[in-house]
């Protein structure tokens, strides 16, 4: 059976992934999980769902050092930002890739999976940086299979896969941004849900109003 490493977040989208690897691609599923600065409960989260669903290998890779290092402070140096906003989500995929490609060698894994859509840039960042440091094929099931997030619930629950979220919408975080994306976001009519948002960020606003 083929290895295959798999960047795994715990979320919706790697979760199912994890699945449709060993089902419709028949092969041996490897999970990593990069800390680049994420709450400490989504570096545990991965963790404890890999154990749920019997995934036989799991790594957690401490590289916030040399996130902030090698990328932050030379982001601040070139100025890096989009429209106003500074690159966090796009800053830290390279590296989030690059280190899946070592383990993905260590391992002498066949593929390298993750678990992007096909409409955002993420699919992009990723391949570019594992194409040009790997012989690995790239496997994406959800961009493969043109899954919506509900039709990944509905295929979570028919294979009784546990999920930590339901919401259509996923949330990245780093040390250095949080990024919110998903299907109800899209449509620019839908006001962002109250509990999208970070709640101790959303406190200091309200405490620094002016009386």
């Amino acid at each position: 059976m083929k290895k295959v490493v798999l960047a795994f977040s715990g979320g919706l989208d790697t979760t199912v992934c994890v699945k449709l690897l060993q089902e419709k691609y028949n092969m041996e599923v490897i999970t990593v999980c990069v800390d680049v600065g994420q709450p400490q409960t989504e570096i545990r989260r991965p963790v404890e769902v890999a154990n749920e669903i019997d995934v036989k290998k799991h790594y957690t890779i401490d590289a916030k050092d040399e996130f902030a290092e090698e990328y932050i402070f030379r982001g601040v140096k070139a100025n890096a930002e989009y429209e106003g906003y500074p690159l966090s989500t796009s800053l830290a995929r390279p590296l989030i890739a690059m280190k899946v490609v070592q383990l993905a060698e260590k391992e002498n894994a066949d593929a390298i999976a993750h678990g992007c859509t096909g409409k955002g840039n993420d699919q992009f960042r990723f391949e570019t940086a594992i194409r040009a440091s790997s012989p690995c094929e790239i496997i994406a099931p959800v961009r493969d299979l043109s899954l919506t997030r509900t039709e990944e619930l509905a295929y979570a629950k028919t294979h009784n896969i546990p999920l930590y979220s339901e919401k259509l919408y996923s949330i990245d975080e780093n040390l250095w941004g949080r990024s919110i994306e998903g299907e109800e976001l899209e449509d620019l009519m839908v006001q962002t849900p109250e509990d999208a948002l970070n709640g101790q960020f959303l406190l200091k606003m309200h405490q620094m109003k002016p009386k």
